[in-house]
This record gives structure tokens, sequence and C-alpha cells, in this order.
């Protein structure tokens, strides 16, 4: 059986928008990012142990707002109180989190199959990421990560890199393609390259 990517009817490939006469560098990128391992670990109100302790794939986690502790492989996004969502291209982060957390003190829901995932790149990301959510993205930085909405979509951004700027945006599979239409027409003025 083969997976069938979340936006296979929607994302094409090619150029978009106002591109003619600019430079193909200075487009904005748009992909479908496909295969992460995606597992969400909530630690229960009663649970006793310090998360200080816990260890996965040589990261700490933290429980402070916006913030993404990350290596190579792996990004450990804050996604609200004791809730963390762990984005890794290892197959398994999941097997590795089972034998790091018990199930007593945390609750483990692999969400891998359930999320579209569209990365942006480009100089123009956080303009077209402000024609559809009111969060100030001004002030968001590489390595830190929010929760809200687009135009409706209830999605989560997480700030790749600041040089040229570059996020990931997560949504519930099933919005997937309603969030690539709004994020493809609010990238329309700048024109985009669709990989």
């Amino acid at each position: 059986m083969s997976l069938i990517s979340a936006l296979a009817n929607v994302h094409l490939e090619g150029q978009f928008g106002d591109y003619v006469g600019k430079n193909e560098k200075d487009l904005l990128k748009i992909s479908e990012i496909k295969n992460l391992s995606i597992v969400q670990i909530v630690q229960y109100k009663n649970s006793t142990i310090s998360i200080e302790s816990v260890d996965i794939d040589g990261l700490k986690l933290k429980d402070e707002p916006l913030s993404v502790p990350n290596n190579n492989d792996t990004r450990i996004l804050w996604n609200g109180p004791k809730n963390w969502l762990f984005v890794s291209n290892k197959k398994d982060l999941l097997t590795n989190i089972l034998q790091n957390f018990k199930e007593t003190d945390f609750a483990i829901t692999d969400l891998s199959h359930s999320k579209a995932i569209i990365e942006i790149e480009g100089q123009e990301v956080k303009e077209v990421l402000k024609k559809g959510c009111p969060f100030n993205f001004n002030i968001l930085e590489k390595n830190k990560s929010i929760n809200s909405t687009y135009n409706g979509i209830t999605f989560t951004v997480d700030m790749i890199d600041d040089n040229p700027d570059k996020v990931r945006l997560f949504a519930l599979r099933s919005f997937g393609e309603s969030l690539y239409h709004s994020i493809t027409d609010a990238s329309l003025e700048f024109g985009y390259k669709s990989l």
C-alpha cells in the first residue's frame, strides 16, 4: 500500500504569480514536505517526573513558550504548557520516544500521517503569513514556533531559518488543501516557484 500525500491533488511544480522579469533566486519557494515523523507528547498533570531529565536525540525538553530545541534531524516545537510536537526525519523517532517516556507520565500520539506540511522560503515569507494570520510576524525569530490561524485554519508555524526566511506550516491533513490555496494565493503578488 502506498501513501498519498496530503497535497497530491493541488501541489504542482512550476512558477506562478508575478515571476516574470524577476531573478529566480528572489522568488518565494513553496514545497510540500513529506515523510517526516511527527509525535505529540503531553505530560500528565499528576506526573512528577522532571522534564529536564528527558533526552531525545541529544535534545532536552523546554517548557518555555515558542522555543524549538533542534539538531540536524529533530526539532521539538513547544505546543503549549507541558505539550510538545516532535518533528524528525528519523523513522525510529516513535520507537525512541516510547523507550524514553513512561506512559504513566506522558500521553504519546503519532501524528505523522495526520498533518499537511508546507515549507515556504524567501524574503517575503513573513509578508505572506501576515495576510492571513493576526500574529505579529516581525517578532518571530529563528528556532521559534507559534500556533495560530490562517484565514480561519488552525496551523503551527516553525521558523527554521532567517537568512532567508524559511518556515514550515503544519495543519491538519483535512485542511491541507485549503491552507495551500490560501498560502499560494497570498504569494501570487511576489511570485513563487513551486518545488
